[in-house]
């Protein structure tokens, strides 16, 4: 049986700021469920609307095996991460509607 890809994110409410990191099969709907605050939990808690990295994978059980593993890496890892591709902290997901 073959499964569908799923996406790794990261949001955050600020330039610098607090970080989450996600994993979803649906990438649009996920990233619109936060920033709307329909999610009760930590991205709502700390106000975390901003998409600031996102990579897609074409197996599900890829994409949360990445995120077990980045959930674990230091925080200058993942910000060098961002950084590589999002140096302005900009919010990605207009580019991705």
């Amino acid at each position: 049986m073959h499964q569908k890809g799923g996406w790794i994110y990261i949001m955050t409410n600020q330039p610098n700021g607090i970080l989450y990191i996600g994993v979803t099969a649906d990438l649009v709907r996920r990233v619109s469920e936060h920033r709307a605050g329909d999610i009760a939990g930590f991205t709502k808690t700390y106000g975390l609307k901003r998409l600031v990295y996102f990579e897609r994978h074409d197996d599900i059980s890829a994409a949360i095996a990445r995120e077990s593993a980045m959930k674990k890496w230091r925080r200058a890892w993942k910000v060098q991460l961002l950084m590589r591709d999002n140096v302005a902290w900009d919010d990605l997901y207009e580019g991705i509607l």
